[in-house]
């Protein structure tokens, strides 16, 4: 995997022919879902522990992951991030117990 030069010493560069893409869903101690997407899991799920993630997690830890899967491009995860975001809570629930299928994007 290539990567950055300069100040941004060892973090992988973005190349879509190198870097995957992975929707995820994120449980809070509230019970809520977060859905988001991102190129690299491991630091995405830190980052939002570390509450400089996304601001709608902030403060709501402990946060567990619940679900991800990879797509093989941004396009297809911003598309299907969108119609999961558009599902009922019971929907999304089946999506983590393996019950239902990612929404397709046909």
């Amino acid at each position: 995997m290539p990567w950055t030069k300069g100040g941004a010493k060892n973090k992988p560069m973005n190349n879509p022919l190198t870097c995957g893409w992975t929707i995820y869903l994120i449980r809070c101690k509230s019970g809520s879902l977060y859905t988001g997407i991102t190129n690299d899991l491991e630091r995405r799920f830190a980052m939002h522990q570390a509450g400089t993630g996304a601001k709608y997690l902030r403060g709501k830890s402990p946060l567990t992951l619940e679900f991800s899967a990879s797509v093989p491009d941004k396009s297809t995860a911003l598309k299907i991030e969108h119609k999961i975001k558009q599902l009922s809570r019971t929907e999304k629930e089946k999506i983590i117990s393996g019950e239902r299928p990612l929404p397709s994007i046909a």
